[in-house]
């Protein structure tokens, strides 16, 4: 896998859409052996590009899952303290002397190894996941700097453990706070936004096979629209892959006014964004099967409020 094109094809083979700019970002960091950092939206597939590209090199996939309070042991490892205890009362009468029973305790037998040490002890690379960075505080953050600048990690009782290869690194990142110029400058950065009408067409034939060229067409339109509108959480390319499977799974071929209402709780997620649709539904209708005054099967008016009935938002 050594150019952008096949990257492409790979990706592809694996039902994973990616543009020259996506498979030209990882070509470079495979080559270059730098973390790549992907930032964009919620749900338009940054953990999952990872997952794909560990299964394209055919290696292993080790994700660390970012979150406030996440601590560099948590990250590294920690011992098994209940099998050490059970370990050192066994050994009580055995006749070794202290220090021989601390070695044994404080060794590789009873250590557990937590995502980043166990991504530099592979015997090949594997991907190493780093999700959803932008969560962790900046203690770690600074912590995560050192690791991907050395690649070796000190643990008291051990001494230093060296990378036996680097691992591809993949962090991502949705924005919920500003990362370090110093991370940034770490690593190669790509920006993924939501995909184009004719991306999406293509990713949903892609994932959602048997899916009819009319309803993938309407439900990429509806996404256009959706996310430009003032929404709390606008829909990602997981939604629009769940709602395609949803219709199916209701024997539907094409979207109209009536399966726009059963399934609309697969496209919005927050109720108060309903209300915003309601007031932008024109936006919709033409979308949707017939004229905006026709009626769709069922008795469901185009110019309805597609179900959300008296719609509005709380008062705080």
């Amino acid at each position: 896998m050594t150019d952008a094109a096949t990257i492409r094809e790979r990706f592809r083979e694996r039902a994973f859409i990616v543009d020259e700019a996506f498979a030209t970002a990882l070509q470079i960091g495979l080559a270059l052996e730098k973390p790549l950092l992907i930032e964009g939206p919620a749900g338009v597939g940054k953990t999952e590009s990872a997952k794909v590209l560990a299964d394209v090199l055919d290696t292993r996939l080790i994700r660390l899952q970012c979150y406030e309070g996440l601590d560099s042991m948590a990250a590294l490892y920690e011992w098994n303290y209940p099998k050490q205890m059970l370990h050192a009362r066994l050994s009580e009468s055995d006749g070794s002397s202290l220090t021989e029973r601390e070695a044994q305790i404080f060794s590789e037998r009873f250590l557990l190894k937590r995502p980043l040490l166990e991504a530099i002890t592979q015997e090949r690379p594997p991907v190493l996941l780093i999700d959803e960075v932008d969560r962790a505080d900046e203690a770690f953050e600074a912590f995560l700097l050192e690791v991907l600048a050395e690649w070796q990690v000190t643990i008291p009782e051990l001494g230093t453990i060296r990378a036996r290869h680097k691992p591809h690194v993949i962090l991502t990142s949705n924005r919920t706070r500003e990362l370090s110029d110093a991370l940034r400058r770490r690593c190669l950065f790509l920006w993924l936004p939501y995909p184009s009408l004719e991306q999406e067409i293509s990713i949903l034939h892609a994932r959602v096979p048997g899916l009819s060229e009319r309803l993938a067409e309407q439900i990429a339109r509806v996404m256009q629209v959706l996310r430009g509108l003032p929404l709390q959480k606008a829909p990602g390319v997981a939604e629009s892959l769940d709602w395609a499977l949803a219709l199916m799974s209701l024997h539907r071929d094409h979207l109209d006014a009536r399966a726009f209402e059963q399934t609309l709780g697969c496209v919005l997620k927050v109720y108060e964004d309903q209300g915003v649709l309601k007031t932008h539904q024109a936006a919709i209708e033409p979308i949707l099967e017939g004229a905006s005054t026709a009626a769709a099967p069922g008795g469901h008016s185009l110019d309805t409020d597609f179900g959300f009935g008296s719609v509005s938002t709380p008062r705080p």
